[in-house]
């Protein structure tokens, strides 16, 4: 797998870089972006993984939420993939719609056709994602996740699906409970089909009650968030952590929306949040 740089810039003593490689899992060429501190010169660091939402790319991220600053003092790395398969062979929605499609890939993996030729986003982020940034930077194997609205919900899905791979989920705005949102409902019935023991798999609120988790969970909410009371529901995510005892911290932001300016005002509280779990 060969990787093809196509950025580098120096920030805060380290380097924001974006590169491009084939993807065996997907099945296309993807990008990610990634953000090496300036410990990574002389040691290995550790990776936080982050994951965008609708119609966001791998930029997205790394150009809005000032995130840099912070994870070179912490001497942390930051990787951001894309958020879906990408190129003249990968299915779009036939309508053009936003959530769902190209941009909008909900970090599933797809049964369906035609999207599960493509569509394999969950497996990308867990697998694929992680071992070629291990095998080709100076980063540990010591991760945590992260993500914002339907990023958010693949970070949750993903981290609680495999808590033994990381060692603290966050999330901004998540799509908590999505078996019962119509962003939810629209994707996960399209790339899964009418099995709902199958969508249930990537229902974060789902899962916490299903499994519990130990991992630390701290999740921001926008109290303006114009999303926050059709397609997010985090009052179920509290709710079933709350069943479970499982360690979720959930704050709830007064005055803030569902915007990168929401994101970049608690993303240091964040990063400090991960930072301070690794070893």
């Amino acid at each position: 797998m060969t990787l093809e740089r196509l950025s580098s810039n120096k920030s805060f003593g380290g380097w924001n870089q974006q590169y491009r490689h084939a993807s065996e899992v997907l099945s296309c060429t993807m990008r990610f972006a990634i953000f090496l501190p300036p410990q990574a010169e002389e040691r290995k660091v550790p990776v936080v993984y982050w994951l965008s939402g609708l119609t966001c790319t791998d930029e997205n991220f790394m150009h809005k939420a000032g995130a840099q600053r912070v994870a070179a003092e912490l001497g942390v790395a930051i990787v951001a993939p894309d958020t879906s398969p990408r190129g003249e062979d990968v299915p779009d929605d036939p309508e053009g719609s936003y959530d769902f499609g190209l941009g909008a890939g909900f970090y599933v993996n797809a049964t369906q056709a035609p999207w599960k030729t493509h569509y394999q986003m969950y497996d990308y982020v867990l697998h694929e994602l992680p071992q070629l940034i291990e095998r080709e930077f100076p980063v540990t194997d010591q991760r945590a996740i992260s993500g914002h609205s339907m990023g958010g919900h693949g970070a949750l899905v993903v981290g609680l699906r495999n808590p033994q791979r990381y060692t603290s989920i966050s999330a901004f705005a998540p799509i908590s409970n999505p078996i019962h949102c119509p962003w939810g409902q629209k994707a996960l019935s399209r790339y899964l089909g009418d099995d709902e023991a199958a969508w249930r798999e990537y229902d974060a609120s789902e899962l916490l009650k299903a499994r519990g988790c130990a991992l630390p969970l701290l999740v921001d909410q926008g109290e303006a968030d114009n999303f926050l009371e059709e397609q997010l529901n985090p009052e179920a995510l509290e709710a079933a952590a709350e069943a479970v005892g499982a360690p979720l911290t959930l704050r709830v932001q007064p005055g803030y929306d569902h915007s990168y300016f929401f994101i970049a005002s608690f993303i240091e509280d964040h990063l400090r949040f991960h930072a301070q779990l690794f070893d």
